[in-house]
């Protein structure tokens, strides 16, 4: 079974950089619906003192890292979101809420008729990297006040597993829609972070290292656990657009161009959340 490693993250990690953080978006091909991006950043340090370069070289955990945690089989599974089984990503999606800080964000079809599906890519995934920053800071602090606290309080206090419930609440937070992106300052005055990017591009106007890695949802492991995140977060939101938009069989193809979808386009013309710049959903309303 093919998985990605943490080679490229331990390399940059050897470089100097404390934050390596992958991110990767889904929903660019689909006729409806938003574009949904995600940014992923392990909980643990890659670089530890006393460990060796050998240890560096590897693609997986070190020996360091608790071995309940190390050892865990569904480490294999974030790989490829597209090599998943619908089932699978949804038994991965908790665990890797438990072990990754996550960042959401997303564009909605107007955003993307406004500006263009590769800038409103860009743009989500510019809104999940502020969001992953703003947590990361979030529990940087919680931890601070947590230790005058019994050990089991503060943990409890500290857990940041992300669930069906958490990703609902986000989704429904309006900065991820049209908020602000600026990445402020003293967020990263004392760290050095670099962006890893799914594809051959990187993200414009972004004042950050970043690094472009084509196939990285295959290759990167936090680009692979950022796909997989993006990938149940759209789908979710999909199956609920179905239940509003009945007819169309959004829960089935995500709003993608299949047969069933176009015959719907056809005969039902386009539902609210169709984006009216692409080509089927503009015939459709020329034609209506």
């Amino acid at each position: 079974m093919e998985t990605s490693t943490f080679i490229l993250e331990k390399d940059f990690a050897s470089q100097g950089f404390t934050h390596v953080i992958g991110t990767d978006e889904v929903g660019r091909g689909p006729l409806c619906g938003p574009v949904v991006a995600c940014a992923a950043m392990l909980k643990y340090p890659y670089c530890h003192p006393g460990l060796s370069s050998e240890s560096m070289s590897t693609g997986e955990l070190d020996s360091w890292i608790p071995d309940q945690v190390r050892n865990d089989k569904r480490w294999d599974l974030i790989r490829d979101s597209k090599k998943l089984s619908e089932k699978q990503r949804e038994e991965i999606f908790d665990f890797i809420g438990q072990h990754f800080h996550l960042g959401i964000g997303l564009c909605d079809h107007e955003t993307i008729d406004r500006i263009n599906i590769l800038e409103a890519s860009f743009l989500a995934m510019k809104k999940a990297i502020q969001q992953l920053m703003r947590n990361v800071e979030r529990e940087t602090h919680s931890k601070t006040q947590d230790t005058c606290l019994p050990d089991k309080q503060a943990r409890n206090k500290n857990q940041t597993s992300i669930n069906s419930q958490d990703l609902n609440n986000n989704l429904c937070h309006p900065e991820l829609v049209s908020g602000s992106t600026q990445i402020p300052d003293q967020v990263r005055n004392d760290r050095r972070f670099i962006i890893l990017v799914d594809g051959n591009k990187i993200i414009p106007n972004l004042s950050m290292e970043q690094y472009a890695v084509i196939g990285g949802d295959k290759l990167v492991k936090s680009i692979s656990a950022a796909s997989i995140v993006a990938k149940v977060t759209r789908d979710r939101m999909m199956k609920e657009f179905a239940e509003k938009y009945p007819g169309y069989g959004l829960e089935k193809h995500m709003g993608y161009g299949t047969k069933i979808h176009m015959e719907a386009l056809k005969k039902l013309g386009p539902c609210p959340i169709h984006r009216k710049t692409f080509g089927p959903v503009k015939k459709s309303l020329k034609m209506g």
